[in-house]
């Protein structure tokens, strides 16, 4: 498998009712937008349903970021793309960019860090070899792509000074 840029896997478009009242893409609906993005790279690497049934093992989100670039409008058909930016045997730390698929612009980005879970135990849990490798690989094609603008920023107000 080789990948010249990040994972181009999903498109989706905008539903009426993820319109909010200034008429354009609600919040909360980007956030869900980029959770569906984030199933079609699991199902790429390996982190299925399948492997969840057969594993009694899942990932859950425990930080994820979201920068608002530039507004959708009703009905507009989405791209998002995906880059895995590290991994090791109980985390994953990946990045989103979505796209207006026509227009081509980017609207808005989001960071995740995924924790693997093992649900039994409901405690975190190592990955096994072959999802590690799977991830390897990905990892291998997407380790000269530039580290996105976006990627690991803070949110912080600089406090006045008292006196």
């Amino acid at each position: 498998m080789t990948t010249a840029g990040p994972l181009d896997q999903h498109r989706e478009r905008l539903r009426p009712e993820w319109i909010d009242y200034n008429g354009h893409l609600n919040v909360a609906y980007y956030l869900l937008v980029f959770d569906h993005a984030t199933d079609t790279f699991f199902d790429h690497v390996g982190l299925d349903r399948a492997y969840r049934a057969e594993s009694n093992c899942s990932t859950f989100a425990v930080e994820t970021h979201v920068s608002y670039l530039r507004e959708l409008q009703p009905d507009s058909e989405v791209r998002v793309t995906t880059q895995l930016l590290g991994f090791d045997e109980k985390r994953l730390h990946f990045f989103h960019n979505m796209y207006h698929a026509e227009e081509g612009f980017l609207s808005a980005t989001n960071e995740c860090l995924s924790l693997h879970v093992d649900m039994a135990r409901r405690r975190v849990g190592p990955m096994p070899a072959t999802l590690l490798a799977r991830l390897g690989e990905v990892m291998t094609d997407h380790s000269d792509l530039a580290i996105p603008e976006q990627a690991g920023r803070a949110i912080a107000l600089k406090r006045p000074k008292t006196a």
